[in-house]
């Protein structure tokens, strides 16, 4: 079983804007709506590979029963708890004219800590040993950025393979207590080690001394370029694909889904690199935060080309 969650989610609002110009009125050609959030984007995906996980976390208002109706509709389990206020609505502003896609996401709705409470044992009801726990995305203002680095420590107890994508303070914590796996992208590897990174030797390098505190398993997503993926004994660069871009939201989602799924039906690593690279293309292809479909997810895994390190 893959569990979710997901402090912070969001509406994604998807507009597209043609030759966007600052500090001037701009007219918006459509608009689409999605259930968001990072964790909710891992489900949606997990669901197109015709796998199965939970979604968990916390909702508010009329934004937050979009979000559960969403999943409902979608056969995507979840059991979300509800709290005051408002979810928050993320803007993805696509100009197909310049090529752009720039986001403007609000800072998200206060949580409780009775509330994370509350979070936490649905998830460690959920959780059984040997289950892929993905613990992705930014938490509610007032929330302890440690709270990922506890509940990897707990999961580990119990047998349970993390999976960590986050930024800032939440991965530098959380990896002190060694998730399973990490999946930053080459700006948070940046950020966590203070650095500028230039070429992918000088990523490996880095990413080494990640093995010392229990991480198993490391991708850092490096936009068009591709991606490198690396265990303790073996390293992959695979190379992006080119297709035609609609959205870049949600790839790195994409990609964290696919190892998530690849972890829990115990594919090996070879299998995770290319499903999770093709799941990322797919997801570029479509608009907003869709998930990218099965046919397209076969389809593209096939031209992945991955080299050794």
């Amino acid at each position: 079983m893959i569990i979710t969650v997901t402090l912070n989610p969001a509406v994604d609002k998807t507009v597209e804007v043609d030759n966007c110009t600052i500090d001037s009125v701009n007219r918006v050609s459509s608009i689409k709506l999605d259930a968001g959030g990072k964790g909710i984007n891992v489900s949606k995906v997990v669901k197109s590979l015709k796998g199965e996980s939970i979604a968990l976390g916390a909702l508010a208002g009329r934004t937050g029963e979009f979000i559960k109706n969403y999943l409902d509709s979608e056969g995507i389990k979840n059991d979300f708890i509800f709290v005051p206020g408002e979810t928050r609505t993320n803007i993805k502003i696509v100009d197909k004219v310049k090529g752009t896609n720039t986001d403007i996401n609000e800072p998200g709705n206060s949580v409780s800590e009775e509330d994370i409470k509350k979070i936490k044992e649905k998830v460690f009801k959920c959780a059984k040993k040997d289950d892929i726990l993905v613990l992705s995305g930014s938490i509610p203002q007032g929330i302890d950025k440690n709270i990922y680095e506890l509940w990897i420590k707990e999961a580990k107890e119990l047998g349970v393979k993390t999976i960590l994508d986050a930024d800032g303070d939440l991965l530098k914590q959380g990896v002190l207590s060694g998730p399973y796996l990490i999946k930053p992208n080459i700006h948070e590897l940046e950020k966590l080690f203070g650095v500028k990174i230039d070429g992918v030797e000088e990523v490996i390098t880095l990413c080494k001394s990640i093995f010392d505190y229990g991480v198993s398993m490391i991708a850092v997503s490096l936009g068009s370029e591709g991606a490198l993926f690396m265990s303790k004994d073996k390293t992959i660069f695979a190379r992006g694909i080119k297709v035609k871009v609609k959205s870049t939201v949600g790839a790195g989602d994409s990609m964290v889904a696919a190892l998530a799924f690849a972890l829990d039906k115990g594919y090996s690593f070879e299998r995770a690199v290319t499903l999770s690279v093709a799941a990322a293309t797919a997801g570029v292809m479509t608009e907003g935060t869709t998930a990218g479909s099965l046919e397209d997810i076969l389809n593209i895994e096939k031209q992945v080309v991955c080299e050794y390190i």
